[in-house]
């Protein structure tokens, strides 16, 4: 195993995953400009709908953005997390969980019918993509024989997961856009619903939660690297680097997949979800087992 990270660069990872977010959450700007539209969002006066439950909708934005960086806590940086866990897959996957009731209660809390169809929406996604990424990243976990998320990556200082795993790691690519409900899975927050669960939030709330989104894109795609791409594993340059790049990697993939295609209807993936990709992650994660049974 590679010489680990100093201690300060424990904090370097979730600092750079929020700066990249909060730079992704401004990239929708169109004639303003980024920073313009920040600005635009400080200042702007919350909209209140009628009867609707304000400490929860305070709640839902606020939750969203603080359940990705209690997921990045198990994240590696090189080979130093800042929170080793001995089932830190088991973490990340309860964070996730804490997402998917951020969604919903930005959905509920305003009383509005637009908002609520993007919470059940998500709800329906998160059925969808839950199983066959829960079986996904389990197949890691057994391939290491272990749930801490630094074992994973040590794992595989000879051959990375994605290489003998490809079908969990395509898998965990999909539930990774569909969990951050973007590109091709954003019908939660859609067009056709005028903003769908994030439709009536607006000023700091509209900014924190959808900075919170974009921090959830940024912590899944870098989860990736220590369970399917060896972690901080890698020739020359020292393992955070290795982390650094292979998260950028995988990020601009997960970037270039929104702009490549397009929206797919909730029903469309439940099908896809429920006959595909679900008996595919089985068939994975039984491979695996035979191959560490044989071991």
């Amino acid at each position: 195993m590679a010489e680990p990270a100093p201690p300060w660069a424990a904090l370097v990872l979730p600092l750079a995953l929020a700066l990249v977010a909060t730079a992704l959450a401004t990239a929708d700007a169109r004639s303003t400009g980024p920073g313009r539209e920040v600005l635009r969002l400080l200042v702007q006066q919350r909209r209140i709908t009628r009867a609707a439950d304000v400490p929860l909708v305070r709640l839902a934005t606020t939750l969203l953005p603080v359940a990705a960086v209690l997921a990045a806590a198990v994240l590696p940086l090189g080979f130093r997390p800042v929170s080793d866990l001995p089932d830190g897959i088991v973490w990340f996957n309860a964070m996730e969980a804490l997402a998917w009731a951020a969604v919903w209660l930005a959905g509920w809390g305003p009383n509005s019918t637009l908002s609520l169809i993007g919470g059940y929406r998500f709800l329906a996604q998160g059925l969808a993509y839950e199983l066959p990424h829960m079986l996904a990243i389990t197949t890691a976990a057994l391939g290491a024989q272990s749930l801490r998320v630094g074992a994973v990556a040590d794992a595989q200082a000879g051959l990375w997961f994605a290489v003998w795993m490809p079908a969990a790691f395509g898998i965990y690519l999909l539930s990774a856009l569909a969990m951050a409900f973007w590109g091709p899975f954003d019908q939660p927050v859609g067009r056709d619903t005028a903003g769908g669960a994030a439709a009536e939030l607006s000023g700091v709330d509209r900014l924190v939660f959808l900075g919170g989104r974009r921090l959830l894109l940024v912590v899944a795609a870098a989860f990736s690297v220590p369970l399917f791409l060896g972690g901080g594993h890698g020739p020359l340059l020292p393992g955070w680097a290795w982390t650094l790049i292979k998260t950028a990697a995988v990020l601009g993939l997960l970037l270039w997949v929104r702009r490549r295609v397009p929206t797919v209807r909730t029903e469309r993936y439940m099908e896809l979800s429920w006959v595909v990709l679900t008996p595919l992650a089985v068939a994975q994660a039984l491979v695996v087992a035979v191959v560490v049974l044989k071991k």
